[in-house]
């Protein structure tokens, strides 16, 4: 598997998109993607995640392997803490750091970088709807899973033509925090 993802939240904060968005990213640039999702009853308030998985071969079985996860994005301390340990040891987790605190264990054992996403969506693009795209551009920024131009058109084709400028706004605000977020990252 090239990539094992997983995006971790609570109902309504978008992490159901963002998945989507990333594996039909893949499929339309002529490979193979899956997202699995996971959400309590409660739909809105209730730990949420999705599974995202990304090969350029075929994909047997849709869901992640727990210890084998590449990279996790966490903007809520109870998924967080469900999902966490699913993440393979030195994998990269970003999370909203005004939502979800880490252990010390945690930045131990895994690669921990801090982004104010919903922050960012709210304050700076002036639209917290668009949390899942800053999140989406970040995960592509840190992993490089898809090419970028093929997940901005297929997050465009998404959603309104009426909010396609703030989203794209919100894209590249995600990607720039984590440039900085790398940039950041001693030699």
């Amino acid at each position: 598997m090239e990539y094992q993802l997983r995006f971790t939240g609570v109902g309504g904060q978008g992490v159901l998109l963002a998945g989507e968005i990333l594996a039909e990213a893949k499929i339309r640039g002529g490979g193979y993607g899956v997202k699995a999702s996971t959400y309590t009853s409660q739909v809105r308030g209730g730990p949420t995640k999705v599974d995202i998985l990304l090969d350029s071969e075929e994909i047997l079985y849709p869901y992640a392997m727990d210890g084998d996860i590449d990279f996790m994005l966490s903007v809520a301390q109870s998924s967080y803490d469900i999902y966490k340990n699913g993440v393979k040891p030195g994998g990269i987790m970003v999370i909203e750091p005004n939502l979800v605190t880490p252990t010390s264990e945690d930045r131990e054992h895994f690669k921990i970088y801090e982004i104010p996403i919903i922050t960012i969506a709210k304050e700076e693009v002036g639209n917290v709807v668009t949390q899942s795209v800053v999140a989406l551009a970040a995960t592509v920024t840190f992993t490089n899973c898809v090419p970028e131009d093929l997940v901005i058109e297929t997050m465009l084709s998404k959603v309104p033509a009426k909010v396609a400028d703030v989203n794209k706004k919100a894209y590249e605000l995600g990607k720039k925090y984590a440039l900085e977020c790398l940039k950041a990252i001693p030699a």
